[in-house]
């Protein structure tokens, strides 16, 4: 089997970790050729150095004179800005991994899109704010959309070669977060160092909130949504806290298949690189079902988390609603990390950006217009957030 080049957007984040931990373990059949991360140069300089990649780039272009100098002597390239990311994915590379955080990750993973080349996706927004141009525009080229995401890969792997009319539906798991057996009392007085424990995974932050709210289970099921090309009514959530089953597949005839693997990030990096055959995941976790507790799940109570039932209107109405909840979750969970709202705050701030009117955008056709909404809903968001009834008393 050949070499196969990665590029790895989003280097120094947890999935970025679980991506180099994959590569490390199968040297001889993949290499990391071009690195990517937002503004730590310390961090990135180490992943580049440590991987032996031959670029790096920081979409901070004011970090890009520290990152220079952290790799003086060490023959690796860099880079620093907009222009410096999409250099970076313009590089020869058989894998692109997109695993950058939030919105910015959009430009990125479109461009990533060129024939013959395989995208693992882990930032969920780049389907979220434009999903039928970013899957219209993979088909159109021939590029190969892989999810990296554990809950869509599960299910990816489940379906293998079944035809879209053979499914009934698809459910996705969630743990249920930090705050799953908490009452609304409690939830309402949550603080950020507590909603930032979350019971399985160790993420960056925006993602762990997200997770604590169910907001990040309904933006995947948008995403799910453009994936797979199914209906809104044929996706659903169950709440799993053991994270064993990370998808359900109900096929016409009434069988269902489960995707199940021990909550390991590298299990569907593994995977997603392994597309020329499966690879070793380090270290080799395998599941041991008569060892681990009995698995449970339950329906997500929409009243304690408002957040998922924002995503699934959102995903309902189509056109630029889920991009204008994208973006207005971005806003509130850092106004939220900064001491700003509180945990209520975030939902009923995206709810109320939601409600208002889509300012006279459609479903976004392209990247331009996906972000003009993302900007467009940061702003409302923004400046809802300076009125008193959204401050921490």
């Amino acid at each position: 089997m050949s070499l196969r080049t990665v590029t790895l957007l989003g280097a120094t984040g947890s999935v970025g970790r679980s991506v180099r931990d994959v590569v490390a373990e199968n040297p001889q059949r993949l290499a990391i050729g071009s690195v990517v991360a937002g503004r730590d140069a310390e961090a990135l300089a180490h992943v580049a150095i440590e991987t032996g990649a031959c670029f790096a780039a920081l979409a901070d272009e004011a970090a890009g004179g520290a990152l220079k100098q952290a790799l003086a002597g060490t023959g690796i390239a860099s880079g620093a800005g907009r222009m410096a990311v999409l250099e970076a994915v313009a590089r020869p590379a058989d894998i692109v991994v997109s695993a950058i955080a939030g919105a910015a990750g959009l430009e990125a993973t479109f461009a990533a899109l060129v024939p013959g080349r395989v995208i693992a996706l882990a930032n969920k927004e780049s389907l979220v704010c434009a999903g039928e141009a970013v899957m219209a525009r993979a088909a159109a080229v021939g590029a190969r959309m892989l999810p990296l995401d554990s809950e869509h890969n599960a299910l990816f792997q489940v379906l293998g070669a079944e035809p879209l009319d053979s499914i009934r539906g698809m459910t996705l798991t969630a743990s249920g977060g930090p705050f799953r057996s908490w009452s609304a009392e409690e939830i309402a007085r949550a603080r950020p160092e507590q909603a930032l424990k979350h019971p399985n995974y160790a993420m960056g932050a925006k993602i762990t909130v997200d997770s604590a709210s169910l907001m990040n289970k309904g933006l995947e099921v948008i995403e799910a949504r453009f994936l797979f090309g199914l209906r809104a009514e044929q996706l659903d959530v169950l709440v799993h806290p053991q994270q064993v089953v990370h998808g359900l597949v109900t096929f016409r005839d009434g069988s269902v298949s489960a995707g199940m693997a021990v909550p390991d990030m590298r299990v569907a990096a593994a995977h997603c690189l392994g597309i020329d055959g499966r690879l070793d995941a380090p270290p080799a976790r395998f599941l041991d079902l008569a060892a681990g507790e009995p698995l449970s799940f339950e329906r997500p109570d929409l009243e304690r988390f408002p957040a998922l039932g924002l995503a699934l209107a959102a995903l309902a109405e189509g056109g630029a609603k889920p991009a204008i909840l994208n973006a207005a979750n971005e806003v509130a969970v850092a106004a939220f990390l900064a001491g700003r709202i509180g945990f209520p705050g975030i939902a009923a701030l995206v709810a109320e950006v939601c409600a208002r009117d889509c300012g006279g955008f459609g479903t976004p056709r392209d990247v331009a217009e996906a972000l003009a909404i993302d900007h467009d809903a940061r702003r409302r968001a923004a400046s809802l957030l300076s009125q008193a009834r959204f401050t921490v008393t």
